[in-house]
């Protein structure tokens, strides 16, 4: 515990690293946390100061400064909302570590296994909790449809697919000097379709089945295209083999034709769950029924921190529960460079600004319905030459 915090009655002293960007997300969210009376926004830790039109109503005057440790001392800070460059994750994560601060880490929660690896043992030697930010998995379809597998609702679980398929301008990639590169300066960035943007999808589809920690994963094969100038893959896909024999596919892009909604399917022998995981919605089909469809609800994970630590509940999302999807970021990492999509494969769509790989919606669909890579599916530019990249955990 910081040596500033005398107990965990709340409101906790809070303090955001990163409130630009998606941290505007975060600073909403803790707004209405501090409406509850369950934290406080004590600080907010940015290289340019936050103007006052920046900070919403309702949190106060909050310390600022760029010295992320220096601000963790002055505030008394209980918990750290980590929402910065993903390459700066552990470093900051060991910072607030190291002061008996608690975390909630954005995902990916680092750019390599290792890296990984340093910052949940660091946390774990420390004695402070961490959360990663893996928001799906405070949904409560998540428990509910583990409940339906068991249960035996579709029969047996064949395999599970996920699909995303969204639209990203070209300036997406100017949002930040690290957006869209593997590396930089000499250091793993690794901000690709599947490992950020869509990193959900991977995520959730793994702890749907049953793989969210390191050995549960066995082998990972993966295909990393760009449409694109830039470094890492915007149009990718990847399957997982799970310790018990399962298979995850998921394929992702963010060059789509009809953006819509993600989503991951578990199928069965007798049936299918579709989990829109974005929308917390459920669609149940199985035979001798018709399909329902079930709304839930979601637990926030900074929410889910604080009652941690006030009341003992139990955490979503520690960082070990990371530890497959931290695998599939790995394998992904050392893979070749992604192969560049002809300019035959994509058009420029002007109005929007944004490059379209002609057919990646229907790729994307047949990837979770099959279980199959692009390449496997016939796709002409998905690796013609050569096998899917394959690495064995």
């Amino acid at each position: 515990m910081n040596p500033n915090t005398t107990s965990y009655d709340t409101p906790l002293p809070l303090v955001l690293a990163g409130a630009r960007g998606h941290g505007r997300w975060h600073l909403e969210n803790i707004r209405r946390l501090a409406d509850k009376g369950i934290v406080r926004l004590a600080g907010i830790c940015e290289l340019t100061p936050l103007g006052a039109d920046e900070i919403p109503d309702g949190l106060g005057t909050p310390e600022q400064s760029a010295d992320f440790g220096a601000l963790l001392d002055s505030t008394g800070a209980a918990i750290a909302v980590i929402c910065t460059p993903i390459p700066t994750h552990t470093d900051l994560a060991l910072i607030a570590a190291e002061r008996g601060v608690h975390i909630l880490l954005e995902k990916p929660p680092a750019p390599s296994y290792a890296e990984f690896r340093r910052m949940a043992d660091g946390v774990a030697a420390a004695g402070v909790t961490g959360q990663i930010g893996f928001q799906s998995l405070g949904s409560h379809a998540v428990p509910a449809i583990r409940e339906l597998v068991a249960e035996g609702a579709i029969g047996e679980v064949v395999g599970i697919g996920g699909a995303g398929a969204w639209a990203r301008p070209e300036d997406y990639y100017k949002r930040a000097p690290w957006a869209g590169k593997r590396r930089m300066n000499g250091v793993d960035v690794i901000d690709g379709a599947l490992t950020n943007p869509l990193a959900h999808a991977v995520a959730t589809g793994l702890a749907l089945g049953g793989a969210t920690r390191a050995e549960d994963v066995t082998g990972i094969e993966t295909e990393l295209l760009r449409a694109n100038d830039i470094e890492s893959d915007d149009t990718s896909c990847v399957r997982v083999t799970t310790a018990d024999g399962g298979r995850i596919t998921v394929a992702a892009t963010l060059c789509a034709e009809n953006p819509d909604d993600p989503y991951v399917v578990v199928h069965g022998t007798s049936g299918r769950i579709t989990f829109w995981y974005k929308q917390d919605r459920v669609l149940l089909q199985r035979a001798g029924h018709g399909p329902e469809e079930i709304d839930y609800g979601r637990t926030d994970l900074l929410e889910n921190l604080v009652d941690h630590l006030v009341d003992g509940v139990d955490l979503l999302v520690p960082p070990d529960a990371t530890g497959a999807f931290m695998k599939v970021v790995e394998a992904i990492r050392v893979a070749p460079d992604p192969i560049a999509l002809p300019a035959t494969a994509w058009h420029l769509l002007p109005e929007e600004n944004r490059r379209v790989v002609d057919g990646i919606d229907s790729l994307v669909t047949s990837a979770a319905e099959t279980l199959a890579l692009y390449s496997e599916l016939g796709a002409p530019w998905a690796l013609p030459d050569a096998p899917a990249n394959e690495v064995s955990t």
